[in-house]
């Protein structure tokens, strides 16, 4: 997002500083760049007037006096003391060529920070005629300096412009962005309110509307499920039945298992959905206590499971609902791995547990389905193994709903590795 942003804002300013760039260009080329020859223009011009005006003077004039009719400036013997300013006599001797009046005039410094004096031969009369000249040019470089300052104006003045409509333009697309973020475990979104711009108020909307549906549509699912549960243990009580009058005793036992096996999909299933529709009240769980209370109860059913290195830190989850999903884990990595071993540890602002088995692993091409409902690496285990395949589907949206995650990855040395991470109580220090 922080990438879009900088290029909309990059794109702005690169438009805004071609626009203007082509404007002063085009200016310049109509009315012509600055420099010491636009400022001599209107000088030259005058210098030629008042010049005409000293060449019609009597020959009876003296120099030094002062003559109403050249407007206050002096004639003089020779031209006017001072330093000679080369550059700007060149260009104001150009411009009277130019104007088609060439004159050998002289621009000199007689008075430092004072506009400086023309001095212009009359030839006729053998006078020069001296007069301020107004304007003062700027240096040879101040140009570049001002089209530098008047360029990095616009710049700065673009950036700014540029940064709060990238801002207003992004906007929509960071509530999308925050609002994908917090998607939760059931896959609705939060409810967004509908404030600010036009925009803002369209993308809020429509994104409530998707939370809506997507809601409606997980509902409708566990609905749908539950009832599939629920509706299958009626004919299968009758079966049950009806299978006790069966004769044959092997053939009587093959329809008790299957019915078993059926029964068990359906609890699952409906587990499942119990688990979706309600994430149960959180409390503070030592971790170090629930792994031992749950190790020693499956132990003492036969599981073989050993208890490593273990942490106290303290965790906030519904601690039924952890329980169920730890034991489901447990229970898959000594019935189908062989054995277990649980280790648990902290890991900056989180409890990672690590479920170890001796099993020979899941390969890797199924290793991203192990959560789905149902799922079997073998199925033509599914009668020598209990189970319905739901195990992991539960115990992944247990441990989601409560703020962690859950991943199977195949050991180096073999078997089976499940890490699950939960978050720490909010006051426990991270390692």
């Amino acid at each position: 997002m922080n990438t879009l942003r900088l290029r909309i804002a990059a794109l702005i300013v690169c438009a805004i500083v071609a626009v203007v760039g082509m404007a002063t260009s085009a200016a310049v080329a109509v009315i012509g760049r600055p420099g010491p020859e636009r400022m001599v223009q209107d000088a030259a011009l005058q210098i030629d007037l008042i010049s005409r005006l000293a060449e019609q003077l009597p020959d009876d004039f003296e120099p030094g006096t002062v003559n109403p009719s050249l407007h206050g400036m002096r004639l003089l013997p020779g031209p006017a003391t001072g330093p000679v300013d080369e550059r700007l006599t060149e260009v104001l001797r150009a411009e009277l060529a130019h104007i088609g009046q060439p004159r050998p005039v002289l621009v000199s410094e007689s008075v430092p920070d004072q506009p400086m004096t023309v001095s212009v031969p009359i030839a006729s009369q053998g006078w020069w005629i001296a007069m301020p000249l107004s304007a003062r040019p700027p240096p040879p470089r101040a140009a570049w300096f001002i089209l530098l300052g008047w360029m990095s104006a616009i710049v700065l003045g673009a950036a700014g412009i540029a940064v709060v409509i990238s801002n207003r333009l992004t906007r929509p697309l960071q509530m999308i962005e925050g609002a994908i973020a917090s998607v939760g475990p059931d896959g609705t979104l939060p409810v967004l309110p509908e404030l600010g711009t036009g925009e803002m108020k369209a993308t809020a909307k429509a994104l409530n509307r998707l939370s809506a549906r997507l809601k409606s549509a997980m509902e409708s699912r566990m609905r749908l499920v539950a009832a599939a549960g629920h509706d299958l243990r009626t004919p299968m009580t009758r079966m049950r039945l009806r299978a006790e009058f069966v004769g044959d005793d092997d053939e009587r036992t093959l329809w008790l298992r299957d019915l078993e096996e059926l029964d068990r999909i359906a609890d699952s299933a409906i587990r499942l959905v119990r688990e979706e529709a309600s994430s149960g009240e959180s409390e503070r769980v030592e971790m170090g206590g629930l792994l031992r209370e749950i190790t020693g109860e499956l132990t003492i059913q036969g599981m073989r499971l050993d208890l490593g290195e273990t942490t106290e830190a303290e965790v906030a989850v519904a601690r039924l609902a952890l329980t169920r999903a730890l034991r489901n884990l447990f229970i898959n990595a000594a019935t189908h791995g062989g054995g277990g071993r649980i280790t648990a540890s902290t890991d900056g602002g989180f409890v990672v547990i690590f479920v170890r088995d001796k099993g020979p692993g899941i390969p890797e091409d199924l290793i991203a389905h192990v959560f789905e409902p149902f799922f079997r690496v073998d199925p033509s285990r599914r009668q020598a193994m209990p189970g319905a395949g739901l195990g992991l589907a539960i115990a992944k949206e247990i441990i989601e709903r409560n703020g962690g995650t859950i991943t199977v990855s195949n050991g180096a040395q073999g078997g089976l590795v499940q890490e699950i991470r939960l978050p720490l109580a909010p006051d426990q220090p991270a390692a």
